[in-house]
């Protein structure tokens, strides 16, 4: 089975397409942040979360109930995508709808392997896969440049060094995050 979780009108074929509004004429109507979700335990191979996340989970609790029903229904080695905007986009910061930024930093916190690895280390960030008994392997992450700088990237005209330093200190420099995760579930 594949989600196509907060689909909008962005109807994928071969997809279960999931929205919280009727208006959107989805294949299931079903608000994330109510769980249990419908489908049963490991049944997910895929999840597409576009433009969602950022719009789920105001209160930690209701967040962390969320992101532990997403490992819930992956089933082991599922394949999870989460395009977001990027919390120093105008693009997140202009939508009232939008209660949490969602960066692949934060999602590391769901990786066992890396919460052993900071434990191991001295590093304080909080075990939250470890804490929550899910895990999930952040694989590949993708950030799609705002203009003007893509086009001064493309162009050769700022380094990668110029352009990761411009991320740290301005807004407006990334547009949106892809980040991919793997759902690990041992047997």
């Amino acid at each position: 089975m594949k989600l196509n979780l907060g689909c909008g009108n962005d109807k994928r074929q071969g997809w279960i397409n999931v929205d919280s509004f009727a208006a959107c004429a989805p294949d299931q109507l079903v608000d994330l942040e109510q769980v249990p979700w419908p489908w049963p335990d490991s049944s997910a191979e895929e999840v597409m979360l576009r433009h969602v996340l950022e719009h789920l989970g105001a209160s930690t609790a209701r967040y962390l109930a969320i992101v532990r029903e997403l490992w819930r229904v992956c089933a082991d080695q599922a394949k999870v995508t989460i395009v977001v905007p990027h919390p120093r986009s105008d693009q997140f910061l202009n939508d009232p709808t939008h209660v949490r930024p969602i960066t692949a930093a934060g999602l590391e916190l769901f990786s066992q392997a890396k919460n052993r690895e900071w434990q191991a280390k001295g590093i304080p960030n909080t075990p939250l896969g470890l804490y929550l008994g899910i895990d999930f392997a952040v694989e590949q992450i993708n950030a799609a440049l705002d203009e003007p700088w893509a086009s001064r990237f493309r162009k050769g005209e700022i380094s990668n060094a110029a352009l990761s330093e411009a991320v740290r200190q301005y807004n407006n420099v990334i547009a949106e995050t892809t980040i991919t995760l793997r759902a690990v579930k041992r047997a």
